[in-house]
């Protein structure tokens, strides 16, 4: 199912009361870009400690955002049945007053994303707002010191026409009477919702009325004190000529549409539901979720720390249980000698085929009624099905593992419970792509990956030389990452060892490139320096010792 701006208010009483009652949430997320351009040869390295990773992973989630979010939310009816209301959220960062987030676009994701099928007007027209914990701080304090100002992508011109029209009207005009301002959708083209729970009627105007509605009526109450506004149908505002005395009555009441609380609740939109995901601790299910969850932690909570493990800390506090699907199934995979799975969709495809021996036992998984729409049909990288995949990948897989060991079970199938403590291992560790370590672990310490044998290249006759141009010279034959050891010495990894047959062999008598094995007592620039310190303190020993001597026997 499609939320928007426009449904997401509805929405919101049942989704927190699924959210609530579920065993677990499948997570995924569309993005504007995947990440940052670097210098070829700095991209991912072999090399990257996770906090070189993340450093790198955070300047990319700061410049991009997130267009989708993918929910799959699995209820359990009975040990062995679990459905699953899938939705895809659309979303847009709040805009309001000196709110105004920038973000970019990446051609090859937005080429990505159009050829399956995503639809942009959806995000750019009908997103759910929503803010982190700065920014609400911030245009809270705008709010409630009366200080906020208007944000650039109001129409100005409009809005002194507006404010003019109303003025004239006010002068002649005897308390009690009122206009309508209407044809508002010109003072700008996006729409939001509230997300408070107020009476129907307010609701109802709100549902209608956007940021731009609650901005016209504070620009007016600011310009004219013996006035009233409160939102009148689609996007129009109807004002009252009122003593203001009287308005000084209705502003400290709950009949005010234009509450600055009832603003500020608006402004939230989707980080309401963020927060009843944090609050209810159920399991998060991802694949390859590193990216997810710096979006969800940059987006939704707080910007991203320099720290690396001031962000680990900060997620395993918001998400204690955390499961990606990718770092469970690569280990699996190669076990059972499964067929290779390029993407999430050809897992799930194998998972639930012959070739998977548990299939026939494997929990029943269905859809519910008003989120079907996966029933029948494909629709990969659509951030709600991929949200679903991985949470039935991750049923099939945990089914997998404990029909290989001894247990007991109930008759009608195993409790989600006994999937997580046969998944205990793989908790709360999410999967790396090509750095120094395989995971991170969020709920421990990080442990080295163990690659090929490293390579050392020492150059001769090539001045200035650095890393890219290593990378370069090695590209056309084979892929190394590489990293600068010394002036003239530059260590290599790759992750396939043909590669590394290959380099040794053809660099091995080259005149200004030679490649051999790396050894640290040889090569390493401390024990050089080590073994130098101690070359002249012995030196300089023995030249003590025979003076000394010769100091003590004069011929």
């Amino acid at each position: 199912m499609e939320v928007g701006a426009g449904r997401f208010e509805r929405s919101l009483p049942r989704l927190q009361r699924l959210v609530q009652g579920a065993a677990f949430l499948g997570l995924d997320m569309e993005y504007t870009g995947l990440h940052s351009a670097f210098p070829e040869g700095k991209q991912l390295s072999l090399f990257d400690s996770p906090a070189e990773r993340y450093l790198k992973a955070r300047r990319s989630v700061q410049q991009f955002t997130v267009c989708q979010l993918g929910l799959s939310i699995f209820s359990s009816e009975k040990s062995n049945k679990y459905v699953a209301h899938s939705y895809n959220f659309f979303l847009f960062p709040t805009m309001f007053g000196t709110l105004d987030s920038e973000f970019s676009f990446q051609a090859s994701s937005i080429q990505f994303l159009t050829h399956y099928g995503f639809d942009y007007n959806k995000f750019l027209k009908d997103g759910i707002p929503y803010v982190n914990e700065v920014q609400e701080k911030k245009l809270q304090q705008e709010l409630f010191a009366g200080n906020w100002k208007v944000r650039s992508t109001l129409d100005k011109d409009r809005l002194k026409v507006v404010i003019d029209e109303v003025t004239r009207w006010v002068s002649s005009a005897e308390e009690g009477e009122s206009m309508v301002v209407s044809d508002l959708t010109g003072l700008s083209n996006f729409q939001v919702v509230g997300v408070h729970r107020v009476s129907h009627d307010c609701l109802q105007a709100m549902l209608h009325t956007g940021f731009q509605i609650f901005e016209v009526q504070l620009i007016l109450r600011r310009a004219l004190p013996d006035i009233w506004t409160k939102p009148s149908g689609d996007n129009e505002v109807m004002v009252e000529k009122m003593n203001p005395r009287h308005r000084w009555h209705l502003e400290n009441t709950s009949c005010d549409f234009c509450r600055k609380e009832l603003i500020l609740l608006s402004a939230r939109g989707f980080t309401s539901l963020f927060e009843t995901l944090v609050k209810a601790k159920k399991p998060l299910v991802g694949h390859n979720m590193l990216m997810d969850l710096l979006h969800l932690h940059d987006k939704f909570y707080r910007p991203l720390p320099e720290s690396y493990e001031e962000f680990k800390t900060n997620i395993h506090s918001l998400f204690p249980v955390i499961i990606d699907t990718k770092n469970v199934t690569k280990t699996i995979w190669k076990e059972l000698k499964f067929p290779r799975a390029c993407n999430l969709l050809e897992t799930y495809e194998i998972l639930c085929s012959d070739l998977n021996p548990t299939n026939p036992t494997c929990p029943v998984i269905s859809h519910a009624s008003d989120c079907s729409k996966y029933a029948e049909e494909k629709y990969p990288h659509e951030a709600a099905y991929d949200a679903f995949l991985c949470g039935s990948v991750l049923l099939k897989v945990a089914h997998l593992l404990l029909c290989r060991i001894p247990c007991d079970t109930k008759e009608n199938g195993p409790s989600f419970s006994q999937y997580l403590n046969v998944l205990a291992k793989y908790l709360n560790q999410v999967n790396l792509i090509r750095a120094s370590v395989s995971k991170i672990n969020f709920s421990g310490a990080d442990v080295p990956s163990r690659h090929l044998p490293l390579l050392i290249a020492s150059v001769q006759g090539w001045p200035g030389v650095n890393e890219e141009q290593i990378y370069q010279e090695l590209k056309g034959l084979c892929r190394f990452d590489v990293r600068q050891l010394t002036k003239n010495q530059f260590l290599l990894l790759s992750n396939n060892f043909k590669n590394v047959r290959v380099v040794l062999e053809d660099y091995k008598d080259y005149p200004n490139l030679r490649i051999s094995f790396y050894h640290y007592w040889r090569h390493s620039p401390q024990v050089n320096c080590l073994l130098q310190i101690c070359g002249i303190v012995a030196s300089w020993s023995l030249l003590a010792f025979v003076l000394g001597g010769s100091l003590c026997h004069p011929v």
